[in-house]
């Protein structure tokens, strides 16, 4: 992956425009462990905490590119730099995007 998970988990939950608190209020992972990942003092994240994110409704559409940085658009699998519900909007269009 290009990235680490921590730096995508950041990631994610800016475009979305969260803290770390709403962030677990939202997914049930506890802030202090966010940050832990976040900041790269934990390097692995757990399963259980992973599936937690990702079944979110909120977040499923990362969790293709979250768990092997591929996107697929056209079936709803993204990245943050796409969000039309993040705050950091790209000027790229999805079509400049590679696919897999």
């Amino acid at each position: 992956m290009s990235s680490d998970v921590g730096e995508k988990l950041r990631l994610i939950r800016e475009a979305e425009g969260l803290s770390r608190d709403e962030f677990e209020q939202l997914t049930g992972v506890p802030a202090g462990n966010t940050k832990r990942y976040e900041t790269g003092r934990t390097k692995s994240i757990g399963s259980e905490f992973l599936i937690m994110i990702t079944q979110h409704p909120r977040f499923t559409k990362y969790a293709l590119w979250l768990m092997t940085d591929q996107i697929a658009p056209e079936s709803g699998q993204i990245s943050p730099a796409l969000s039309p519900d993040g705050q950091n909007k790209t000027s790229s269009s999805p079509d400049d995007q590679k696919v897999g």
